[in-house]
């Protein structure tokens, strides 16, 4: 079944589908100084797509400079999970460049209406063709002709697809800039037929909730979730949506930026992207970033950079403008000794090498091998962490340090004899295997060592791997392995190794248990691509071929972003003490004399639940995130039970902690996401402590439903669980009733006032005053990175300057007013029970004196004390401060 639109005339694209129309006061209209060129001017609009379910499209539209000067208009696409207020600073620098730049929130994003639907050609890209019929009635908006508008589309990941799709659709594109996409979402989800299932579980969670969706991508996600594979119509409808579909209609200039570390749309995207779009006799060139979907580098400036250049020659027809090499990568290797980063340099070439460039021949070694693939497909290997990690393992693995895990007994591995000298991987190795099976099908997950001498080092270049779905594996079948892309230097000494796994954490395998026997059947065929050089000036050799204890110290000093210094000696009267912070400091990055936090002090005790308090910028986060070893003081220490923390500090094993936004896959259970998480720590079953845990947080039998089926409430409890895994003696909760009504947010007092009962400690941040108030014991009150108040949340509300006074029966209008004009008192109001008095903080306000009056005026007193809601206090002590 064919779903593409008609190729229609320039004029009116899909007119017949749908029309834009400007909501009636919906324009918005500001301007923002520039250090570097015009004032940028932006105007926020939401349009109305009129077909396709009416979706309401928020936008921003940004110019620069002369109104009436005609220019080239650029449409920016966000990426999945985020919306148009990402794209400010790219839109802002494109329209100081002389673009028209209009940004939108694609369906089901920011403040736009409407399902998500993956970029459905009768959706966001009909959407995206409204915007350009928005754009050719702009004044200043350069034409080609009436209703063609010179234009360009950009964007990462799902606004890098819908550059693709929208070129495809709708010929009035000029240019394109697609970054770290996907060319064929199928295959990118379901590769060989394997489910990808934890991307594609972040990809339901991004979205917040299958609900969210198209009914029919919802219906698909969980018929593949429980099925543990795709089927053909889930195949067909993530096909339908995605720039292949139209490949042989992209005929536009294009440059294809694709990262490294990135196992969701790795470079084989970007290759077939490359070689469809060629194909169709359009200029591309390549560009292969450190970083991706994984972590690592996004090489924001360098990117916007070439991005610019590129719609400079193709949009302005400027032809001095330098676009770069056809081909260019950006090689890892070695570390920035004054920060612990890596260090990158480029390599380029003058033609587009593909992936299969200058094949080499490398002879593995190794018998016919047996292994299972254990019931359940658990424990699996480990590679990539997607959403959760893996940027920070290809940042390692490109340091030469192994941070991969394969099981015994769940693997066949064939090695090559050391190298005479150095090899330069570019591109997709290759293997030829035959593999036999125990069950009809065989799932196999092929991927490439670069073992150190002795085996010291294994280390899986840019942590990726290669699903092979072998039908028919029963009788025995010859296969070819296309492993994952990767550039990757070999060094002389080094070994390749070859490993087929049964399992792997990110993707789904048969549950059933399988012998699998896997034999060689000729030599690792490797892409070198010989035309891609490297950058002049290399880096000195001593950062580049770092040895094995050099390794260690570079694991070290990237994990602490500086190098380590020794650990102070535990104090040994602390070590009941759960939190102990001193004069602790940290200055704003780049500032001399300005703090986030500075001179900070408090204790925190067993039992206690502390509430952590202050207005937006009051170094609450900061504080935080030093706790948690995240970051290091400038001054000052954090003792926990005696301990002093660094990043990486054993004593962090004691501390849980839950930071909003935590991510389930919402197909499995809520005990299957928690037995994931802690199998994914490495720590013993054991220690989890489970169902204590499960118990303080009260999830009952919802534990064994799917987690899609939560409220929002129960996902926050779940959460909470996970953070209380092991049983932390110490548990630090930010903004934990977020999104919770008050039931919830009951509920959730219960549970922490549940876990520190056991004598265990709880330091909560929240900005709800009143549910502080509740739940907390103690209070820290901070304000511009100083401490204001620490102490118990009734010394606290009670030290203020307002008064409850009870009568034992009502009084007269006049009278309430006789007591508000007493020397001393502020204000009088009647409140239940008595009268409100606020005092006016003169010497002649105290409540001894204020008694004496009343007394004196017959009021019928029958109590005082002080009233004081703690908003009240916490606004007090920050000198009327927002929280």
């Amino acid at each position: 079944m064919d779903l593409r639109l008609p190729k229609l005339p320039k004029r009116r694209l899909l007119a017949a589908v749908a029309a834009v129309a400007l909501l009636a006061g919906a324009g918005t209209w500001s301007a923002a100084a520039s250090d570097d060129g015009p004032a940028v001017h932006r105007e926020d609009h939401v349009m109305r797509m009129t077909g396709a379910g009416g979706a309401k499209i928020d936008t921003s539209y940004f110019t620069a400079g002369d109104a009436s000067k005609k220019r080239p208009a650029v449409l920016i696409g966000h990426g999945f999970g985020e919306n148009k207020d990402e794209l400010r600073a790219q839109a802002e620098g494109l329209a100081a460049k002389g673009y028209a730049v209009l940004t939108w929130s694609a369906r089901g994003f920011g403040k736009s209406t409407g399902k998500i639907g993956l970029n459905d050609p009768k959706g966001e890209v009909a959407d995206a063709s409204h915007l350009i019929d928005w754009l050719a009635k702009r004044p200043e908006v350069q034409l080609d002709k009436k209703g063609d508008p010179r234009v360009g589309m950009t964007g990462a990941s799902y606004g890098g697809a819908i550059s693709l799709l929208t070129a495809g659709y709708d010929d009035r594109v000029d240019a394109i800039a697609p970054k770290i996409t996907y060319w064929n979402l199928s295959d990118a989800l379901f590769p060989d037929g394997v489910f990808k299932k934890l991307w594609a579980g972040l990809f339901i969670n991004t979205g917040g909730g299958c609900e969210r969706f198209e009914k029919q991508l919802c219906e698909m996600y969980n018929r593949v979730a429980e099925a543990g594979k795709p089927d053909a119509a889930a195949r067909e409808i993530l096909a339908e949506r995605s720039p292949a579909a139209v490949g042989d209609r992209i005929k536009v200039p294009a440059l294809v930026v694709q990262g490294q570390t990135d196992s969701l749309f790795p470079l084989g995207q970007a290759d077939a992207t490359a070689k469809a779009i060629r194909a169709n006799h359009a200029p591309v060139s390549v560009d292969w970033i450190s970083g991706g979907h994984d972590g690592g580098n996004p090489e924001t400036g360098r990117i916007d950079g070439r991005v610019g250049s590129w719609f400079d020659r193709y949009l302005k027809d400027d032809k001095s403008a330098d676009t770069g090499p056809e081909f260019r990568v950006t090689r890892t290797g070695g570390m920035d000794s004054t920060n612990g980063s890596a260090t990158t340099r480029g390599a380029s070439g003058d033609r587009y090498p593909g992936l299969e460039s200058g094949q080499r021949e490398i002879a593995l070694t190794g018998r016919e091998q047996r292994f299972e693939n254990p019931a359940g497909a658990a424990p699996p290997a480990i590679s990539a962490l997607p959403g959760a990690g893996g940027g920070g393992l290809n940042q390692l693995s490109s340091l030469g340090v192994g941070v991969s895990l394969d099981f015994p007994g769940q693997n066949a591995s064939f090695e090559s004899a050391p190298f005479k000298d150095d090899l330069r991987v570019t591109g997709s190795p290759k293997a030829r295997v035959h593999v036999k099976s125990s069950s009809e099908d065989a799932v196999l997950f092929g991927k490439v060592y670069d073992v150190g001498p002795g085996g010291s080092q294994k280390v899986l270049p840019s942590q990726l791997v290669s699903p092979i779905r072998v039908a028919g594996a029963k009788a025995g079948k010859d296969v070819t392995v296309t492993l994952p892309a990767v550039d990757h230097d070999v060094q002389k000494g080094h070994r390749l190794r070859l490993v087929l796994a049964s399992t792997d954490l990110g993707y789904a395998s048969p549950t059933q248990p399988a012998t699998y026997t896997v034999a060689l059947q000729g030599d690792l065929s490797v892409p070198t691509a010989p035309g891609v050089k490297t950058a002049a000036t290399p880096l000195p050799a001593w950062v580049w071929w770092l040895p094995a204890s050099g390794a260690v110290i570079a694991v070290l000093l990237l994990i602490t972003a500086r190098r380590r210094t020794t650990a102070p000696a535990p104090d040994p009267e602390l070590t009941e003490v759960p939190l102990r912070i001193t004069d602790l400091s940290k200055r704003y990055a780049k500032s001399v004399d300005r703090y986030a936090v500075r001179d900070l002090s408090f204790s925190v005790e067993k039992g206690q639940v502390l509430g952590l308090l202050g207005p937006n910028g009051a170094g609450k986060t900061t504080t935080l995130r030093m706790l948690m070893g995240l970051i290091r003081p400038d001054a000052g220490e954090i003792r926990v039970f005696g301990q002093a923390i660094r990043p990486g500090a054993p004593v962090l094993s004691r501390v849980g902690a839950f930071v909003e936004g935590a991510g389930f896959l919402p197909h499995l259970s809520g005990r299957e996401n928690l037995e994931l998480y802690w199998k994914a720590t490495g720590r013993p079953a054991e220690d989890a402590r489970m169902d204590e845990a499960l118990e303080i947080a009260g999830l009952g039998d919802a534990l064994a439903r799917a987690v899609r089926t939560y409220s929002q409430g129960m996902r926050q409890r779940l959460a909470i669980a996970q953070a209380m895994l092991g049983m932390p003696d110490l548990l630090i909760l930010d903004e934990p009733t977020n999104g919770l009504d008050p039931p919830q947010i009951r509920e959730m007092r219960e549970v922490l006032i549940r876990y520190a009962r056991g004598g265990r400690t709880v330091i909560v941040s929240s900005h709800l005053l009143a549910e502080v108030e509740q739940s907390c014991t103690h209070l820290v009150v901070m304000d511009r990175g100083r401490l204001i108040q620490a102490g118990p949340v009734s010394e606290i509300v009670g030290s203020g300057d307002t008064l409850l006074v009870g009568l034992a029966e009502g009084i007269s209008d006049p009278l309430v007013e006789k007591v508000a004009a007493l020397p001393g008192v502020a204000s009088a109001v009647r409140a239940d029970g008595g009268l409100l008095v606020r005092l006016d903080g003169t010497e002649e306000s105290s409540a001894a004196r204020l008694l004496t009056e009343l007394v004196r005026l017959e009021l019928p007193v029958e109590s005082m004390g002080p009233h004081r809601r703690l908003e009240d206090a916490f606004l007090t002590l920050i000198d009327g401060g927002t929280a």
